[in-house]
């Protein structure tokens, strides 16, 4: 896919109203319903009477099903376009949220979430998709980093704002609503957004590569095969999977049973956590540009901030004296970074090829949340609950302690230095 010569394009208003507001709501959505969970667990716990192992592996169904969908995912944006195929990935997340907002059994909610996972599946590659095609190349970097921002923008509402809307309705209610609209944004993408066609250069190159699943697969098992993707791609992926599996639902029972905050308060911690997200994704790409000039690769500033993510989770496992709002808060900011890793990762390969890089370590990040956020609640169960409804302080420190060496131990095997055959290649 190739940027866009501006002179050939609508003016840059008429493209924001209409290309990037409609996906930037799109990606809103989808970061909402990815971390709202972490808010609504109690209720949830309560309403199930599930255990952690439960809660976990219900709130995972989202990320086991986004991840799965990746890899069919780019052929559908090349075959029909980000404007159909987001539209109709919309309509399946208003399905599964209305099944949510029915179910009164575990199988039943998680299927609900699945349904959600894959529905929203596209919203972030269908925006870059149109974002590359209806913007020149430099102005990709702020474009998408403020894309990314607007998505964040959608973890914090999952905070206070849906704590203030429980007061109204209970859960329920909430995820019928957020059916409604979820449709309606699919609406209003069909009858907004224009249709993107490919690119006849783009065409041609699919026609050479023999076209369809078989060039899709062919492609994406040479990204497989890459030592230049496995050798940054793992650190990027643990550390934003574990993230994501805080942020999406284990930060909140921490900070009820670790911090001793009530519902309210942890709503609080969670959407200044969102926001200083949010602050970290526009943030990083702007200190990138700045370094990049300077001489130090984005890689390089992707590292100091993963680095720095990994030590503040360990000052919370630890229990070290920092603030807690200062640790969270940091280590969402810092982690952050780790999404930077993507772009580099599409510029050590061929374009033909950046669609299915970027997918492929999506798949992996969404594999690894998955994991972790079924696995950290069934490592719970092996130490008796807390008080109330609440879990071990112990295990839930060990839990973050084991995650934070993990990720150590990718930042050392992404440090270690290469030979130059080998790093070229």
């Amino acid at each position: 896919m190739q940027s866009q010569d501006e002179s050939a394009l609508p003016p840059a208003r008429v493209r924001v109203v209409r290309i990037f507001i409609p996906f930037a709501v799109g990606y809103f959505l989808s970061y909402l319903y990815r971390t709202v969970n972490a808010v609504i667990a109690d209720e949830l716990t309560v309403a199930l009477n599930v255990t952690a192992a439960g809660l976990g592996l219900l709130t995972s169904a989202y990320f086991l099903a986004f991840g799965a969908f990746q890899l069919p995912l780019g052929l559908l944006l090349d075959r029909y376009g980000p404007r159909r195929v987001e539209a109709a990935l919309l309509v399946v997340a208003g399905a599964g949220a209305a099944v949510f907002s029915q179910g009164d059994d575990l199988a039943t909610l998680a299927l609900g979430r699945a349904l959600i996972g894959a529905g929203v599946s596209a919203c972030l590659m269908a925006a870059i998709t149109a974002n590359i095609r209806s913007w020149p190349a430099e102005r990709l970097p702020l474009v998408n980093g403020v894309f990314m921002a607007c998505g964040g923008f959608g973890a914090v509402f999952a905070t206070t704002p849906v704590r203030t809307v429980l007061t109204v309705t209970d859960w329920r209610g909430l995820f019928l609503a957020l059916a409604a609209v979820t449709v309606v944004v699919a609406v209003l993408l069909l009858l907004i957004v224009p249709e993107f066609r490919r690119p006849a250069a783009q065409k041609a190159g699919a026609a050479a590569d023999g076209g369809g699943v078989a060039a899709l697969l062919r492609g994406t098992m040479s990204v497989f095969a890459s030592p230049f993707f496995w050798r940054l791609a793992p650190a990027a992926v643990l550390m934003q999977g574990a993230f994501m599996a805080y942020l999406a639902l284990w930060a909140g029972p921490w900070m009820r049973d670790v911090e001793g905050l009530d519902r309210a308060a942890v709503a609080a911690e969670l959407q200044s956590m969102a926001l200083c997200m949010v602050a970290g994704y526009a943030g990083f790409g702007l200190v990138a540009e700045v370094l990049r000039r300077r001489g130090l690769s984005p890689a390089a500033v992707s590292f100091a901030g993963m680095v720095v993510a990994a030590l503040l989770q360990a000052s919370l496992a630890l229990g070290l004296p920092l603030p807690p709002a200062v640790a969270w808060g940091g280590y969402a900011f810092f982690a952050s970074a780790s999404v930077m890793v993507y772009s580099v990762l599409g510029q050590g390969f061929p374009p033909a090829l950046a669609g299915r890089v970027i997918t492929a370590a999506n798949l992996l990040m969404f594999i690894v949340a998955f994991a972790l956020q079924s696995g950290i609640g069934a490592f719970l169960t092996l130490y008796p609950m807390g008080g109330g409804a609440g879990y071990s302080v112990e295990g839930q420190r060990i839990t973050l302690l084991l995650i934070t060496a993990a990720q150590g131990l990718t930042l050392v095997w992404q440090a270690l230095p290469r030979r130059r055959r080998a790093a070229v290649a």
